[in-house]
């Protein structure tokens, strides 16, 4: 009997992820795999859930919207700030990610989404928030995770991995 998809599985796969105007967003055809950890939220939900049960070879096509992928896109969280607001020698670009604090001083990724003169709106939406993923998926291997793995909640490499 084939192992299955499930939970504390770790899953080697290859993947192509395409939105709705049909554009490639991201692929690991033609290079390394991606290699995740099954029930430990490595990846966006909705893939996550509908590779429940899948077996070593199984090729599929799936649809993740996106409140299960990215989730909803929310102008309000946008914003506009200076350029002076950046080190003065930052190479900034719409699309780079960098980390900020939030107003408790925890960390928060922003992403540049727009440059205007020394305007610069930035946003804690992801890039693809609000965007459906059109997943297609080739499974390569199964595994049950090493107790290290299990600990740490994700998935490591061979040999092992130390933090």
């Amino acid at each position: 009997m084939k192992a299955a998809i499930a939970d504390g599985h770790v899953v080697t796969l290859h993947y192509r992820l395409t939105l709705d105007d049909g554009s490639i967003a991201d692929e690991s055809f033609g290079g390394e795999p991606l290699v995740y950890m099954q029930g430990s939220h490595n990846i966006v939900p909705g893939l996550e859930r509908q590779l429940v049960g899948k077996e070593v070879g199984a090729k599929c096509d799936v649809k993740v919207p996106a409140a299960e992928g990215y989730g909803d896109y929310d102008p309000t969280l946008d914003q506009t700030v200076p350029r002076s607001a950046f080190p003065a020698d930052a190479q900034l670009a719409v699309g780079i990610a960098f980390q900020a604090q939030d107003q408790n001083g925890q960390p928060v990724t922003l992403w540049i989404r727009n440059m205007s003169g020394d305007e610069i709106t930035v946003s804690p939406n992801h890039p693809m928030a609000g965007q459906t993923l059109n997943f297609s998926i080739e499974v390569l291997e199964i595994r049950d995770a090493t107790a290290q793995e299990k600990q740490h909640g994700h998935a490591h490499g061979p040999g092992g991995h130390n933090h």
